[in-house]
């Protein structure tokens, strides 16, 4: 049976936009090089397992497989692209299956796609880019299950958490604020259906490998978790508000807050009120945990879907609608100025006189982001070769009779990553950072160790003696990367292997 000119025409809308958005990423993804986590994802991934102290498996085996591939970054970042474009269309299409015409969808696609903190999102491959995608299937298959009484929707909405808790874990705040917004309204009779049980036996068998793993280990996740929020900047609740509204495009706020609000006054829509109740307890959640601004932004997707299908009717005047297109029009304003900081369309250099000619840059997240000139998204990006040359240059000063005896230990995941992929003639790297410190020394029983840290004296009560061999420096890395000595410890005393544990870094 085919669809009629109607239907047909908002689902094409919604196709449309995810192509669009789509070929737009991946336009762009390979311009700037390998990110921090992209690298460590590929030597995660490298040694396959279950799971890691940081992550569930997924992106770093799906990491280490593309880069196989030899496609560099562009290859890497294929999925996030196919995931920016899908989240593009599946809004659109969420705001259809509310009911939305041809505008409500146009306008929801539109809102999804150029919203910078979900441009920024995928801009690289990492375990956040897969959020919104995931978390806004979940939410409009149990609102088609509730609709349609439709139980195979709920064994889908399962499979689909399932393996997003093998990709990331943050979506079981999204399932806990789901159920217990179901529970605060009528719709808590879909709690009953033997359907929503099958899918929830089915995410957890999908997701149990992952944490199977993080229980044998201890749950390190946990200890993890615990000490990024501590290194997380302290923002106000007020700064923290506005900063969300920024991110999300102020010219398109109403949609969002229409899509807390609607469910509240506007019958129709009504049976949707637990995805605002949901979308409060999240952010109580990460309010609480001291987390992220764009920890929320799998929230947003479902209030645009909401929030479009609520303010259609309102425009149906003349004046109304030129008020609507003034607004749409001031959105893509604003999400063309933000672009530039959330994707890579401009050089390096160009990329520092656009921030100090329009004082556009993101809010500092982390206490250790001051001081870097790029926003860190791309930062992150930037330096590694240059870290790599100098490393390796400071290795060549050892006398190679030494080099077998010698292991290079540096502070943080993304220095090790970079040294193991782009290093030519260097031993496996260690540090004590989050994965690598299971790892442990990796075979290796070394007398001396050539080391990278903030600085010498520190070093020194651990070696018989040192020597300065060089120092890290790139223009456009992250600042705390810069001006690092590389420093050989001659004689580890006590040995690297007893001092192991108090090199411990989960964070």
């Amino acid at each position: 049976m085919q669809r009629s000119a109607n239907e047909a025409t908002p689902a094409r809308v919604a196709l449309i936009g995810g192509i669009v958005t789509f070929a737009f990423h991946a336009l762009l993804a390979g311009r700037y090089d390998l990110f921090r986590d992209e690298l460590y994802f590929i030597v995660c991934g490298q040694h396959p397992s279950f799971g890691y102290v940081d992550q569930p498996p997924l992106v770093p085996l799906a990491a280490a497989a593309l880069y196989k591939l030899g496609l560099g970054a562009w290859g890497l970042r294929l999925p996030v692209a196919a995931a920016a474009g899908a989240l593009a269309w599946l809004t659109g299409t969420f705001a259809r299956k509310l009911g939305g015409g041809t505008i409500a969808v146009a306008v929801a696609t539109l809102a999804t796609a150029i919203a910078p903190m979900l441009m920024g999102l995928t801009a690289t491959l990492n375990t956040s880019a897969f959020d919104p995608l995931c978390w806004t299937a979940v939410a409009l298959l149990v609102v088609y299950a509730l609709r349609k009484d439709n139980d195979r929707a709920l064994i889908w909405a399962g499979a689909i958490t399932g393996i997003t808790l093998e990709i990331k874990y943050a979506i079981l705040f999204w399932i806990v604020g789901l159920v217990l917004g179901l529970l605060l309204t009528p719709q808590r009779r879909i709690l009953l259906r033997p359907a929503l049980w099958i899918g929830a036996a089915l995410a957890a068998a999908i997701a149990a490998p992952s944490f199977v793993w993080q229980m044998l280990h201890g749950f390190p996740f946990l200890e993890l978790g615990e000490a990024a929020g501590g290194k997380n900047a302290a923002i106000p609740l007020g700064s923290f508000l506005t900063n969300q509204v920024m991110v999300m495009n102020p010219a398109f706020a109403p949609l969002w807050i229409a899509g807390l609000v609607a469910p509240f006054i506007v019958k129709p829509l009504k049976d949707l009120r637990f995805i605002p109740i949901a979308c409060l307890i999240v952010f109580a959640i990460v309010r609480i945990g001291h987390g992220k601004d764009y920890y929320l932004s799998p929230l947003y997707p479902s209030l645009f879907a909401i929030g479009t299908v609520a303010l259609a009717g309102l425009v149906r005047a003349r004046l109304a609608r030129i008020v609507a297109g003034i607004a749409v029009a001031g959105g893509v304003a604003v999400s063309a100025a933000a672009a530039p900081i959330a994707l890579p369309i401009l050089s390096p250099s160009q990329l520092v006189h656009y921030i100090e000619r329009t004082g556009i840059s993101p809010q500092k997240q982390e206490r250790s982001f001051k001081g870097t000139v790029l926003p860190q998204t791309f930062a992150d990006q930037l330096g590694w070769h240059d870290f790599t040359r100098q490393v390796e240059a400071a290795w060549a000063k050892i006398p190679t009779d030494e080099r077998a005896r010698t292991a290079i230990k540096v502070d943080n995941y993304g220095e090790a990553a970079a040294l193991d992929i782009y290093g030519k003639g260097l031993p496996p790297v260690l540090s004590g950072h989050n994965q690598y410190y299971l790892w442990g020394l990796r075979g290796q029983d070394p007398v001396n160790v050539m080391v990278v840290q903030f600085d010498l004296p520190s070093l020194r009560p651990h070696c018989r003696s040192t020597k300065l061999l060089g120092k890290t420096y790139s223009r456009f890395a992250m600042a705390y990367e810069n001006d690092k000595v590389i420093a050989l410890c001659i004689g580890v005393k006590p040995s690297l292997q007893q001092l192991w544990p108090t090199t411990k870094h989960f964070g």
